[in-house]
């Protein structure tokens, strides 16, 4: 059966400059009902004050996805690489042998809001490297958008870990489907906005895991964000 994780059950953390909430256990937050699904490791749905943001801190052996919901945020790691992420980015950084990176909301006056994704990587020890792109509101209206894929396939980021990441805007009178391999099986995050779920209503932070091989069908959307995870039942990682 589906499983619902409603967005109130998430751990939570706030100080004067991060209002952060966690899907999956992470820092002072532990549940061990709650230490991840297949692949995935961590989503944290992260509001982040002006100037203000994460320093210099590392990673290792992750695949770490940014998705830049509202506002903008500043990265910066030690490979030399930087960039700006806005609304509709969304950023892969392969972690790899270990980078250590900064994250900052540059804005002097607005929230930046990001959806941070920790995936476990198919291969250790590949070197650091990261890559973004801009997904327009185009491109996921009313229909499901590949944003991450092991082989880049569809315009896709490609990464190191086996999971293909979509996302979809959907109103009210469409309906949106995917279906399940019997090897594969689904993780939905509301973003925003409310949305059925093969009959189960979602409504902003809400989550629902679902099943091997099931046919899933996205309706009655009210300005509807989300994200759909389509991951394997049996996660495997070479050395």
């Amino acid at each position: 059966m589906p499983t619902i994780r409603k967005s109130a059950e998430r751990g939570h953390f706030r100080n004067e400059w991060l209002n952060s909430q966690h899907s999956f256990s992470f820092s002072d937050y532990y549940d061990p009902a709650h230490m991840g699904f297949s692949l995935l490791r961590v989503i944290n749905d992260d509001i982040i004050a002006a100037d203000s943001g994460f320093g210099t801190h590392p990673h290792k052996e992750m695949e770490i996805i940014t998705y830049q919901v509202s506002g903008q945020l500043a990265h910066r790691d030690n490979t030399g690489s930087g960039d700006r992420l806005q609304r509709g980015d969304v950023q892969r950084m392969s972690a790899g042998i270990g980078i250590t990176h900064s994250e900052f909301n540059p804005s002097p006056d607005e929230e930046s809001r990001i959806l941070q994704i920790w995936l476990l990587p198919t291969t250790a020890g590949v070197a650091p490297n990261y890559t973004q792109k801009n997904f327009s509101a185009e491109q996921k209206s009313n229909q499901l958008c590949l944003l991450v894929s092991a082989d880049g396939r569809d315009g896709s980021l490609s990464a190191n870990t086996d999971a293909s990441l979509y996302a979809s805007l959907m109103s009210s009178e469409h309906t949106v489907s995917h279906s399940l391999a019997s090897d594969r099986i689904g993780y939905v995050q509301v973003v925003a906005g409310a949305v059925s779920v093969n009959g189960h209503r979602l409504t902003h932070g809400d989550a629902l895991k679902l099943e091997a091989g099931l046919n899933i069908e996205f309706s009655d959307a009210e300005d509807a964000e989300f994200l759909l995870f389509d991951l394997p039942l049996q996660p495997k990682q070479d050395g």
